[in-house]
């Protein structure tokens, strides 16, 4: 996964693995945008992802592991990520590959969206 974003989207995801948020917000711009995966829309800035999360992991057991890191033209990252998702009674909600694209700013992350 070479990238020089890599440490940062190691960081990223080993905290949301861990659910140690503040770890994983301070790889974040203070504006940041996060979708709401299961819901729909977006959350904006710290307070609301924590808020988001903490209900999200209350609710569902989600291990998202990059796989590939690709620096787009337009200066994205396209992160491949392998997710799988479980419910506490350990069933599998979904297991499978999606893309995480990001949107930098001040070498944060500023933006994510979920593509397939």
């Amino acid at each position: 996964m070479p990238s020089k974003y890599e440490d940062l989207i190691r960081k990223a995801y080993s905290a949301f693995n861990a659910r140690d948020i503040d770890t994983a917000l301070s790889t974040m711009h203070p504006a940041v945008q996060w979708p709401k995966a299961f819901e729909g829309g977006y959350v904006n800035g710290h307070d609301e992802i924590r808020e988001y999360w903490t209900r999200q992991w209350a609710e569902i057991n989600p291990r998202v592991q990059p796989v590939e890191i690709n620096e787009q033209q337009d200066g994205t990252l396209e992160i491949t990520v392998h997710q799988i998702v479980k419910d506490f009674e350990n069933n599998t909600i979904f297991d499978g590959t999606v893309k995480h694209v990001y949107t930098l700013q001040d070498n944060l992350l500023k933006r994510m969206e979920i593509s397939s």
